[in-house]
């Protein structure tokens, strides 16, 4: 019979540690008065809430003996586990506490990752006799042979779990949980390496031709329970839905990242005509940032400066830096130094076919340490597909429809409208209707640029001018009804709160419109179009050139447009029409372990030169970039290149 050590106290003894070491003397004296204790395990009781367990703040006290911890002692309750899981899924205790910890609230988290010295309330928790027999009967239930979750996903049921007991309540419940990627003792780190980053790109069936989804959204496994749950939640601790929506059937979450910026609020959401279709899109979307906002591969970055690297790694620069200016006033970021050495991560250039060094910043839009601080990025060209050229393909329409949309704003480009009437779908007509009712007007126009991919850009108008004047939204794809399509769907997302959005914010709003300095946050740039005097700014949408039936505007694509059955394809010809246009097309991969579980792929896809995406008026890349200048005369907009006194220097309303 053996029974596990008492863990030492942490030094100067406080409330919780008084219940941990009170807890594991009580669990520890049940479990030798077994009559056969050895079918049991026994318990190794830890605290949790009072340490950083994600490496960020102070050592944590028990980070030895909390892999092995089969019970963590929170203020407010008991986890048991994790417990039970197919062969492959393992997860120990350490993965339980970082999972944990990112589902703390903002004040929570930043008391424990900053060093902190916590002041827990008086005497508590308070463990009373009938709490510790709570305990004590769920531990045997769920250790001597645990149960189910019969209610679960297959996905699943296929994993660990961990039980809950609320030491107010005595309320239980019990959750799967995912394998941390990150975890220490979990996983050991290998370097990151070229050989490991080069994609070798096959044939990709497509179920229809004139489809670009290599299988329906639903038949991924999604384990739906361990991607959202209070306890150990990957992408957070609740999944919304919003009934008074009367465009969409809105699904969202949100969870904390940190980053070069401290703790960030990372929304992830589904946007459809049903909430199970929206919920669906949701998770995906919330892998998708999982994986973008911090490299989760169990590898370590190279380490060097870009002068030693230049022969085989992708100059910043390229990808646009910010006005002297900026640097010069924002204490977030710094100049680019190439002798300075930054963190790399290993992409694949689908141009040149070899791998290639791409600056970590530009990767992985919430990772960075200060020597890289440079740039903020985003989730631009960042996406998520059932094979490696799915991935890549929605992550290039992505950056071709942000460059577009830039190129169209800043460059005063005359635009032709699409009439809606002309488009066959019913999803369109419902979604005018829809508009109509809450009192707007909404319109498509083709702002391709020199790519032939369709590029379009939706505006919703509010007919009497009141607070959210203008709400815009842009799509790019392969099939032109569908990009229609998907522009009018997002664009239909905003508009019910707009102008509420705008009213609450009018003061702030305002001083914005007469100061653009003050637009610091992507919210800004959308909510300030909310305001009817910034109608002034978007003449070239509110008075357009031409109004064209949708067939007759995408006409030259439609015999460009491979039918072949093969979204490889398709990736090719996006590929090529970027190479001939003079830029490199670089994909990273990003999948993580749970996503792979999954069959599901994510890459960062960089297309050095093309206009990137910033948010905040001082934080624009895209006004000092060559290819604002250049872009509309390939594109046969302008005889000429685009002259200095002819940039709209306007902050751009992209949502």
């Amino acid at each position: 019979m053996t029974t596990a050590p008492a863990p030492s106290p942490v030094r100067g003894e406080t409330p919780l540690e008084e219940a941990r070491a009170a807890l594991h003397d009580e669990l520890a004296r049940r479990h030798r008065e077994l009559p056969a204790p050895a079918a049991l395990p026994a318990p190794r009781v830890v605290s949790l809430g009072a340490a950083d367990t994600l490496g960020f703040g102070g050592p944590d006290p028990y980070a030895e003996l909390r892999p092995a911890a089969n019970v963590q002692l929170t203020s407010r309750a008991v986890l048991i586990g994790p417990w039970g899981g197919e062969p492959g899924t393992a997860a120990c205790g350490q993965c339980l506490a970082m999972r944990w910890q990112r589902l703390r609230s903002r004040s929570e988290r930043e008391a424990l990752e900053l060093g902190r010295q916590p002041n827990g309330a008086v005497h508590w928790p308070v463990l009373t006799a009938y709490a510790a027999d709570a305990v004590w009967a769920l531990y045997r239930a769920v250790l001597g042979g645990g149960h189910g979750l019969p209610e679960a996903s297959p996905a699943d049921r296929a994993l660990p779990r961990v039980s809950r007991i609320d030491l107010v309540t005595l309320a239980t419940a019990t959750f799967p949980i995912l394998p941390e990627p990150l975890c220490p003792f979990c996983v050991q780190e290998v370097p990151d390496t070229a050989e490991a980053a080069r994609m070798h790109l096959g044939p990709a069936p497509k179920p229809d031709p004139d489809g670009y989804r290599l299988r329906p959204l639903s038949s991924y496994p999604l384990p739906t329970g361990a991607l959202v749950n209070p306890v150990c939640g990957a992408l957070g601790s609740d999944l919304w839905i919003n009934p008074t929506s009367t465009t969409t059937a809105p699904a969202a979450g949100t969870h904390f990242v940190r980053g070069y910026a401290g703790l960030n609020d990372v929304t992830w959401s589904g946007q459809a005509n049903s909430y199970d279709t929206s919920r669906v899109l949701a998770h995906l979307e919330g892998l998708e940032r999982y994986a973008g906002t911090t490299r989760r591969r169990g590898t370590s970055p190279v380490v060097d400066s870009y002068h030693r690297l230049a022969d085989h790694a992708l100059d910043p620069a390229a990808c646009g830096l910010y006005a002297p200016e900026t640097y010069a006033n924002d204490p977030m970021v710094s100049p680019f130094d190439p002798d300075r050495p930054i963190p790399w991560v290993w992409g694949h250039s689908l141009r040149d076919d070899r791998p290639v060094l791409v600056p970590a910043r530009l990767a992985h839009y919430s990772a960075g340490v200060e020597a890289d601080n440079f740039v903020f990025e985003c989730s631009n060209g960042c996406a998520t597909g059932g094979s490696p050229e799915e991935a890549i393909l929605y992550g290039l329409l992505e950056i071709v429809e942000r460059d577009a949309f830039l190129l169209a704003w800043h460059a005063r480009t005359p635009l032709a409208a699409i009439d809606l009437a002309t488009c066959r779908s019913p999803a369109v007509r419902s979604m005018i209707d829809r508009a109509g009712l809450h009192g707007y007007d909404v319109h498509a126009f083709d702002t391709r640029m020199d790519l032939a991919v369709p590029v379009v850009t939706a505006l919703a108008v509010r007919r009497d001018g009141g607070y959210g004047a203008l709400s815009f939204a842009a799509a790019a794809g392969f099939d032109p009804e569908a990009t229609v399509e998907s522009a009018l769907s997002e664009v239909l997302t905003y508009i019910p709160h707009l102008p509420y959005q705008v009213a609450e914010r009018h003061a702030e709003l305002t001083a914005m419109a007469a100061d653009f300095g003050r637009v610091r946050q992507l919210k800004d740039h959308a909510q300030l179009y909310g305001l009817p005097e910034m109608t002034e700014h978007a003449r070239e949408y509110l008075e357009p050139v031409a109004v064209r039936p949708l067939a007759d505007t995408f006409a030259d694509w439609q015999p460009r447009r491979p039918r072949t059955g093969d979204l490889l394809d398709d990736l090719n010809l996006l590929r090529d029409q970027l190479v001939s246009a003079g830029h490199d097309v670089i994909a990273v991969d990003q999948t993580t372990p749970e996503q792979r579980r999954m069959g599901l792929h994510t890459v960062a896809a960089v297309v050095p030169g093309l206009l990137p995406l910033d948010f905040g008026w001082a934080r624009q890349r895209a006004l000092l970039m060559p290819r604002l200048r250049t872009a509309p005369r390939a594109a046969g907009r302008r005889a000429d290149d685009l002259p200095e006194s002819a940039v709209k220097r306007v902050p751009h309303p992209f949502p």
